[in-house]
Protein backbone atom coordinates (compact mmCIF):
# COMPACT_ATOMS: atom_id res chain seq x y z
CA UNK A 1 0.00 0.00 0.00
CA UNK A 2 1.37 3.40 -0.90
CA UNK A 3 2.77 5.37 -3.82
CA UNK A 4 4.22 3.57 -6.81
CA UNK A 5 7.68 5.02 -6.17
CA UNK A 6 7.70 3.15 -2.85
CA UNK A 7 7.88 -0.17 -4.69
CA UNK A 8 11.64 -0.89 -4.36
CA UNK A 9 11.57 -1.40 -0.56
CA UNK A 10 8.46 -3.56 -0.95
CA UNK A 11 10.21 -5.71 -3.56
CA UNK A 12 13.22 -6.05 -1.24
CA UNK A 13 10.94 -7.17 1.61
CA UNK A 14 9.17 -9.63 -0.71
CA UNK A 15 12.50 -11.08 -1.87
CA UNK A 16 13.66 -11.42 1.75
CA UNK A 17 10.43 -13.25 2.67
CA UNK A 18 10.74 -15.56 -0.34
CA UNK A 19 14.37 -16.37 0.53
CA UNK A 20 13.64 -16.93 4.24
CA UNK A 21 10.77 -19.26 3.33
CA UNK A 22 13.05 -21.62 1.38
CA UNK A 23 12.21 -20.39 -2.11
CA UNK A 24 13.82 -18.24 -4.76
CA UNK A 25 12.37 -15.98 -7.42
CA UNK A 26 12.53 -17.44 -10.92
CA UNK A 27 11.71 -15.06 -13.75
CA UNK A 28 12.22 -16.51 -17.20
CA UNK A 29 10.14 -16.90 -20.32
CA UNK A 30 6.51 -16.48 -19.31
CA UNK A 31 7.37 -16.36 -15.59
CA UNK A 32 7.57 -12.67 -14.80
CA UNK A 33 6.90 -10.05 -12.15
CA UNK A 34 3.22 -9.01 -12.10
CA UNK A 35 1.54 -6.00 -10.59
CA UNK A 36 -2.20 -5.81 -9.99
CA UNK A 37 -3.35 -2.26 -9.34
CA UNK A 38 -6.31 -2.03 -6.97
CA UNK A 39 -6.37 1.75 -6.59
CA UNK A 40 -7.08 4.41 -9.16
CA UNK A 41 -4.33 7.09 -9.05
CA UNK A 42 -6.83 9.66 -10.37
CA UNK A 43 -9.22 9.10 -7.47
CA UNK A 44 -7.14 8.39 -4.35
CA UNK A 45 -4.09 9.90 -2.72
CA UNK A 46 -0.77 8.13 -3.41
CA UNK A 47 -0.54 6.84 0.17
CA UNK A 48 -3.85 4.99 -0.30
CA UNK A 49 -2.95 3.26 -3.57
CA UNK A 50 -3.01 -0.53 -3.34
CA UNK A 51 -0.97 -2.86 -5.53
CA UNK A 52 -0.53 -6.62 -5.39
CA UNK A 53 3.02 -7.58 -6.40
CA UNK A 54 3.54 -11.17 -7.51
CA UNK A 55 6.79 -12.99 -8.20
CA UNK A 56 7.03 -16.52 -9.57
CA UNK A 57 8.93 -18.74 -7.14
CA UNK A 58 10.43 -22.21 -6.97
CA UNK A 59 11.59 -24.18 -3.96
CA UNK A 60 15.35 -23.98 -3.44
CA UNK A 61 17.30 -27.15 -4.03
CA UNK A 62 19.41 -28.57 -1.17
CA UNK A 63 22.56 -27.18 -2.78
CA UNK A 64 21.13 -23.63 -2.74
CA UNK A 65 20.23 -23.59 0.95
Amino acid sequence: MGPYDGEPPTIAALEHFIEESGYRTEMSGMRRHHEIYLGNPRKVTPKKLKTIIRHPIVRKSCSEQ
